[in-house]
């Protein structure tokens, strides 16, 4: 097992232990299409026919053939003869001949013999039911194609992929209203300590209320997992063993908050060594918050000790545990991390060596956005929900010095 104070860099920390467990066959369930935002594909889809399978106009104005309409012009117009309007929802029961148009609104489908649209600000209708049209339009101008947005045939959403609003559009545009998708991971959630007491009880003094597991949960659901709470348990030895060697069974994941204390936390990661192989992968993280992050894989199945700091657990939960959801989720081409730059109040110290992440609350003014950063102890929840965001100094860094330019990553 990796000695505490071999502390490593956070990234290094996630890619070492991510390596250690791998995710094959995940298995897949069938559910509404309606129903599968933010659910990950589980098997690539398919167009069977060409979106659009028929030539729709863009615009509403009138059909025609472009050669027709070349050399147009307000002072020298072309002249159509109107044959009729296509009517929407329905195939034309015309084709346009060489001179002729049609009225048509976007959407409808271009009748044959017609290859462009005249919009309705170039086109102007006579008494005698002829078109005048000031405006050359080209071929294919103001026309989709047929399958202008995707082929017959073509792959058109790949499997891993974490569906959002446009992929469930495109998904009903083919009439795909079942899909398939990874089941949700399992993961467990176990609260230790001895003064950890359950949300409704009233605490005697010594004791809080469990805020770890219940934050936790919340973040699961949100990164596409489904939470378990296993309950609280004393700071005994055994019974830790027991639920956890349950749990891992049981899971896809664990997730344990530890108690604070080093003797704790050295207890917690020799118990996690013990449920199986690999075991400990890191045992330390050059972070702060959350030094005594523990990262394992028992049995094949990544199991995280979070500090019980709830700051702590948070901030790690958001570096580790996410990344954790979508790799057991197989996720492809994942979205880029939602970023934004902001402009720093004050001087923000930090120890050489070792990476920051820092909550801050944002101010929006005229010249841009102000991030205040919120000093904090770690035990503190009520801070964190003050932030409306997080900041990251780097290990390289010294510190960050007042109206520099940050990154902002939203929680």
């Amino acid at each position: 097992m990796p000695e505490f104070l071999n502390l490593q860099p956070p990234e290094t920390a996630l890619k070492s232990w991510l390596n250690a467990f791998s995710v094959k066959n995940f298995p897949a369930e069938e559910i509404d299409t309606t129903a599968a935002l933010g659910r990950v594909l589980a098997n690539s889809v398919t167009a069977d026919r060409p979106v659009p399978d028929f030539r729709r106009s863009t615009m509403d104005g009138y059909a025609v053939r472009a050669k027709d309409s070349h050399g147009a012009s307000e002072s020298l117009p072309a002249y159509f003869k109107i044959v009729g309007e296509v009517p929407m929802g329905e195939a034309p029961g015309f084709s346009l001949k060489p001179g002729e148009t049609a009225l048509i609104h976007t959407g409808g489908m271009v009748p044959e013999g017609a290859d462009a649209v005249v919009m309705l600000e170039y086109a102007q209708r006579t008494d005698q039911g002829v078109l005048e049209v000031t405006r050359a339009v080209a071929y294919a101008e103001n026309i989709i194609q047929i399958g202008e947005d995707v082929a017959a045939g073509e792959v058109v959403i790949p499997a891993g992929r974490q569906l959002r609003a446009a992929e469930i559009g495109a998904l009903m545009s083919l009439g795909r209203t079942n899909i398939s998708v990874r089941r949700k991971p399992r993961i467990g959630i176990v609260s230790s300590g001895d003064e950890v007491v359950e949300p409704e009880r009233q605490p005697a003094p010594g004791q809080i209320r469990d805020v770890n597991a219940y934050a936790l949960s919340a973040c699961i659901e949100g990164w596409g997992g489904e939470p378990t709470r296993l309950g609280i348990i004393p700071d005994d030895l055994d019974q830790l063993g027991k639920i956890l060697s349950s749990a891992i069974a049981e899971f896809d994941a664990v997730l344990i908050s530890a108690g604070s204390s080093a003797s704790v936390r050295d207890h917690t990661a020799q118990v996690i060594d013990r449920l199986g192989s690999p075991g400990v992968i890191i045992h330390g993280v050059d972070i702060k918050p959350g030094k005594p992050t523990i990262l394992a894989v028992c049995n094949g199945k990544p199991v995280v000790g979070l500090p019980g700091n709830p700051v702590s657990a948070l901030v790690i939960a958001r570096l580790f545990v996410k990344p954790m959801i979508e790799s057991l989720l197989g996720v492809q081409s994942l979205p880029a991390e939602p970023v934004f730059q902001a402009t720093l109040t004050v001087n923000l110290p930090s120890q050489a060596g070792r990476e920051d992440w820092w909550p801050v609350r944002l101010t929006f003014t005229e010249d841009g956005i102000l991030a205040d950063p919120i000093f904090y102890k770690s035990n503190l929840i009520f801070t964190y929900t003050q932030a409306q965001g997080l900041i990251r100094i780097p290990a390289t860094a010294n510190g960050l010095a007042a109206n520099s330019r940050v990154d902002v990553f939203t929680l």
